[in-house]
C-alpha cells in the first residue's frame, strides 16, 4: 500500500514538472481550382506540408477539372457512353444526384453545354446564344440522362456533358479537412476560394471567427464585411452573382445558369451563404438557393436538418437587404 502511494505521488509530481508544449499556428497557402487556398491549423509541430496538400489538389484536378485536358471529367464528356470513374468523381456525383433530387432539379451538373455557351467555360465567349440555340442545348440537360452504377458513370444520351464546378470545390475542402484530421490535427480552418470548413477551437478556447462579405448597400460593385460568425466542426460556403459575372456587348449576366430555362439566373438573390455539416453539402445547396425567391429559400432551409443560411437580395427599385435563418443568427459574433 505504501509503495502504491509513493508511486502515485511520484506520478503526480512528474505530471506537474513536465509542461505541455505550446501549440503553434501553421499556415499553408497556394493556388488551386482557379483561386487561392489557405489552411490554418494549430499543432505542437509541423504535421502537414504544402507538398502533401498540392498532391491531393492534383488528384482532384486529374479527376474533375475542366481546365485539364487529361482529366477524367473531360474524358467522360468526350465519350458517348460513359466510363469507370475514380472515388473522387464518384463521391461528387453521388451527392450531386441527391441534391438535384432534393432541389427538384435546381441543382444540375449537366448544365455544362449551357455554361460554355454563355461564356463561362474554358473557351470563353464569342457571342451570346439566342433562344433557339438555348432550346437545342436544353435537350441534353437533365440528371435523368445520367446513371451511376458502382464506379461506372453512364450516359443515357451520348451528347450529355457534366460540369462539377458548382460542388467540386466543396468536396475538395472536405478532402483536405479530412486529411488534416487523419494527421491528428484537431484545430483548423481550410478555405478554397471562400468555401471553408472549420474544426475545433483555437488553443485559447475561442472559436474561429469568419467574416461574411457582401455588396455595399448602395453599390453592388463594392464589398464589405457584413457579419462575423463563430462556429466549430462545420462548413460555410457562399454563392453570389455580384462578383462572378460576365459583361459582353453592354450586357451583364450571372455565371449561374438556370437548368430549367437555359438562361443565366435573374432573381432577387445577390448571394447566399450556407452553413452545413460539410462543405460539399453547403456548396451544392448554395447555388440551388440562388435560383429561389427569398421566402422559398428560407422555407427550404428551415425544413432541413443541420442547415442554416444567410441571404443578400435586392428587389426591383429597392435597396439591397439581407436576411437569415434563426440558427444562423445565433452564430453571429459582435
Amino acid at each position: 500500500m505504501l509503495i502504491r502511494t509513493v508511486l502515485l505521488c511520484f506520478s503526480l509530481l512528474l505530471a506537474l514538472l513536465v509542461k505541455e508544449e505550446p501549440q503553434q499556428q501553421f499556415v499553408l497557402r497556394g493556388f488551386a481550382q482557379g483561386t487561392e487556398y489557405s489552411i490554418r491549423y494549430f499543432a505542437v509541430k509541423l504535421k502537414v506540408s504544402e507538398g502533401e496538400i498540392d498532391s491531393l489538389l492534383s488528384l482532384v484536378d486529374s479527376s474533375m477539372s475542366l481546365y485539364k485536358s487529361y482529366s477524367q471529367i473531360n474524358t467522360f464528356n468526350h465519350s458517348t457512353k460513359g466510363l469507370m470513374i475514380d472515388r473522387h468523381f464518384k463521391a461528387v456525383m453521388e451527392r450531386s444526384f441527391e441534391i438535384s433530387k432534393d432541389t427538384r432539379g435546381k441543382f444540375d451538373v449537366t448544365v455544362a453545354p449551357l455554361v460554355r455557351a454563355w461564356g463561362f467555360g474554358p473557351d470563353g465567349l464569342q457571342q451570346f446564344p439566342d433562344s433557339a440555340a438555348v432550346k437545342g442545348l436544353l435537350e441534353n440537360v437533365g440528371m435523368e440522362h445520367l446513371q451511376l452504377t458502382g464506379m461506372q458513370l453512364n450516359k443515357l444520351k451520348p451528347e450529355v456533358t457534366v460540369d462539377l464546378n458548382g460542388i467540386a470545390q466543396g468536396y475538395t475542402v472536405d478532402l483536405l479537412a479530412d486529411f488534416l484530421a487523419r494527421k491528428g490535427i484537431s484545430s483548423f480552418v481550410v478555405e478554397i476560394g471562400g468555401e471553408l470548413r472549420v474544426r475545433g477551437v483555437k488553443p485559447d478556447g475561442n472559436m474561429f471567427r469568419i467574416g461574411i462579405e457582401g455588396p455595399l448597400e448602395n453599390d453592388a460593385s463594392g464589398v464589405k464585411i457584413k457579419h462575423v460568425i463563430g462556429f466549430t466542426n462545420a462548413a460555410l460556403t457562399t454563392s453570389g452573382n455580384y462578383q462572378k459575372y460576365l459583361q459582353f456587348g453592354g450586357r451583364k449576366i450571372s455565371h449561374l445558369i438556370d437548368p430549367k430555362t437555359g438562361f443565366p439566373l435573374d432573381t432577387e438573390m445577390i448571394s447566399v451563404t450556407v452553413f452545413a455539416k460539410d462543405a460539399i453539402t453547403a456548396d451544392g445547396y448554395d447555388n440551388a438557393l440562388m435560383a429561389m425567391t427569398v421566402p422559398e429559400a428560407l422555407a427550404f432551409v428551415k425544413a432541413r436538418k443541420d442547415m442554416e443560411a444567410y441571404m443578400i437580395y435586392q428587389r426591383k427599385g429597392q435597396a439591397i437587404k439581407d436576411t437569415m435563418t434563426v440558427g444562423f443568427k445565433k452564430m453571429l459574433v459582435n
